[in-house]
């Protein structure tokens, strides 16, 4: 797979402040918090999802499936269920360190830093994106930069920006996030502050107790017609994992 992703993968409460569509409540909060939350969202303590993933092409569509499990916003365990060719092939971000896992070969490969803002199992996810990284919580500082009301919600446009020699990718990323705490538009922006890739959502409903997005596309500025979207089939969240389960020894599992 968002999929965190936005999430990659793809990758969406018990939160800290209230959720409700109530936006004159919620005018106070600060960019930050607002990010927090939103990140939160799709990921609570703990969370397990069943996701699918569709990569189009202009010449081909190809759909897989697979699972994630995610404790606090530094643990995930990715594992492809179909299709059978790509089953048990596995990523798991433990920290600020990620490996990748294929069955077929028996092979795990441990990922640099370098190669998180790469494409993820040939989709226009990126490693960073499915993991759920906590980095634009770390590494960005963050500024609302406007606000405008849609079907009785306040939206927030966030402007984050890289924090001096902050090892990150982006030049800058936007969000707009509605009060509730739901992603509508993640953008991407190169070191030169242009444009290169967006996440949009574009489907909310309720999933696991919670309303969040459960379908995003991702495509580039440039090749618009090459998307990849994914969709929470079933989510379940703040339940009991067993720290083992980021383990390397469960990325070879196929538990």
């Amino acid at each position: 797979m968002p999929i965190q992703t936005y999430t990659l993968l793809f990758v969406l409460v018990s939160l800290p402040v209230n959720i409700a569509g109530d936006t004159e409540d919620q005018n106070a909060f600060d960019a930050t918090t607002l990010l927090t939350n939103a990140v939160e969202l799709t990921r609570g303590s703990s969370s397990h999802a069943e996701i699918e993933m569709t990569i189009h092409r202009p010449e081909w569509t190809r759909s897989s499936s697979f699972e994630t499990w995610t404790q606090g916003l530094d643990k995930a365990l990715i594992r492809f269920i179909t299709p059978p060719r790509d089953a048990g092939n596995a990523t798991l971000k433990n920290g600020d360190r990620m490996w990748t896992y294929s069955p077929k070969v028996r092979r795990t490969i441990r990922l640099p830093s370098s190669m998180m803002s790469q494409n993820w199992a040939g989709s226009d996810f990126s490693y960073s994106d499915l993991s759920q990284s906590d980095e634009i919580l770390t590494q960005y500082s963050h500024e609302i930069i406007s606000t405008r009301v849609e079907e009785n919600y306040k939206i927030y446009t966030i402007e984050a920006t890289p924090k001096e020699n902050s090892p990150v990718v982006w030049g800058k990323e936007v969000l707009d996030i509605r009060a509730d705490y739901i992603i509508l538009k993640h953008s991407f922006f190169d070191q030169s502050r242009e444009l290169v890739k967006t996440i949009q959502t574009l489907e909310i409903a309720e999933l696991g107790g919670r309303t969040m997005p459960i379908r995003m596309r991702v495509s580039s500025k440039d090749e618009p017609e090459k998307w990849t979207e994914i969709r929470y089939e079933k989510a379940e969240f703040d339940i009991e994992i067993d720290d083992n389960k980021f383990s390397l020894f469960s990325l070879r599992s196929s538990n």
